[in-house]
C-alpha cells in the first residue's frame, strides 16, 4: 500500500491518468492525496473531478482557490471568467452532485501518525500547525451548512488586506483562512498578505510563507501545490511543493509521502 500526493491537476485529466498509471496506482490498496485545484484552465474538469469523486475513501482532496471559484460560480456569486474552463461542468446532468461533493472536501489534511500536512497554499508563519487544523474545521462548517452561500458570498466580498487577529469577526476571520490556505504565496512575519505577487519577488518586507523560522510549521512536513513558479523546489527539505505547473504545458508531479520520492509526467 502507497500513499501518494499529487499537485495542482487543474482540469488535466489525461496527465492525472497516465501518472496514476506510471505509479502503477490501485485505489483497492493505495491511496491518494490532491493538493487543491483540482479543476479548471484545463481541458478536462468534468472527467477529473468525476473520476477524483469515484475513488471514495481512496481519494483526500483539499480545496483550493479554482475549487472555491467553482463553487462560487455554481451558485452564482461569481461569473466565470474568459480562461475558465468550467462551463461544460456546470452544465453536466451530475454537476449538482459532484457540487456537493466538492462541499465536503477538507480544506487542510493532517496526518498525525506521518507528521505530514497538506494544504493548497500554505500556513501563515504566526499560527501554529494545530491552529491551521481549527481555522479550517471553521471553514469547512461554513461550507457545509445550510447557509454556505452566505458564507462563500462574505469569503469572496473584497476588503482590504488586514493581520491576523483572534479578535476578528467570524466572516472576517472565514475570509482569511480561505486566503491563506488557498491563496497565500508572500505574506509577512505578522501575517499579513501579499497577494498582487506571483512570480519570486514579492513586495518589500513580504517573504515566502515557509521562510519564517518563528513558524512552528517551519519544523513540520508540509505538502503544498498553488506556486507553480517555484517548479517543485522550496528549498526546504520540509516544505514539499508539488506544483510543477501541467496546465501550463508543463509536469505533473506526484510524491510518496512516506518516501518523498516523486514522480512526474509531462503534458
Amino acid at each position: 500500500m502507497a500513499t501518494y500526493a499529487v499537485g495542482d491537476i487543474q482540469g488535466c485529466y489525461d496527465p492525472l491518468r497516465r501518472l496514476l498509471d506510471k505509479l502503477k496506482f490501485n485505489p483497492e490498496h493505495d491511496r491518494l492525496w490532491v493538493a487543491g485545484d483540482m479543476v479548471n484552465r484545463g481541458p478536462d474538469s468534468l472527467a477529473t473531478l468525476r473520476y477524483l469523486k469515484s475513488l471514495e475513501s481512496s481519494c483526500i482532496a483539499v480545496l483550493g482557490n479554482h475549487d472555491l471559484h467553482l463553487l462560487a460560480a455554481a451558485c452564482g456569486i461569481r461569473k466565470l471568467k474568459s480562461k475558465d474552463t468550467l462551463a461544460d461542468l456546470l452544465d453536466a446532468p451530475d454537476a449538482d452532485e459532484l457540487i456537493q461533493w466538492l462541499r465536503y472536501r477538507p480544506m487542510l489534511h493532517h496526518d498525525a501518525q506521518r507528521n505530514i500536512t497538506m494544504v493548497h497554499a500554505g500556513i501563515p508563519p504566526i499560527w501554529t500547525v494545530e491552529q491551521a487544523i481549527e481555522e479550517a474545521q471553521h471553514l469547512e462548517q461554513a461550507l457545509r451548512s445550510e447557509d454556505y452561500i452566505k458564507w462563500l458570498r462574505k469569503i469572496f466580498k473584497s476588503s482590504k488586506p488586514c493581520p491576523w487577529s483572534d479578535e476578528l469577526k467570524l466572516k472576517k476571520k472565514l475570509r482569511l483562512t480561505a486566503s491563506y490556505l488557498t491563496q497565500m504565496r508572500f505574506c509577512n512575519a505578522q501575517g499579513m498578505l501579499d497577494l498582487e505577487s506571483k512570480g519570486s519577488t514579492p513586495q518589500e518586507g513580504y517573504a515566502p510563507w515557509f521562510t519564517f523560522p518563528q513558524s512552528p510549521c517551519y519544523r513540520e512536513h508540509i505538502i503544498f501545490g498553488h506556486w507553480a513558479a517555484l517548479e517543485g523546489i522550496s528549498g526546504h527539505d520540509n516544505i514539499h511543493a508539488i506544483d510543477t505547473g501541467c496546465v501550463w504545458g508543463k509536469s505533473l508531479t506526484a510524491i510518496n509521502v512516506d518516501s518523498f520520492e516523486r514522480t512526474e509526467v509531462f503534458n
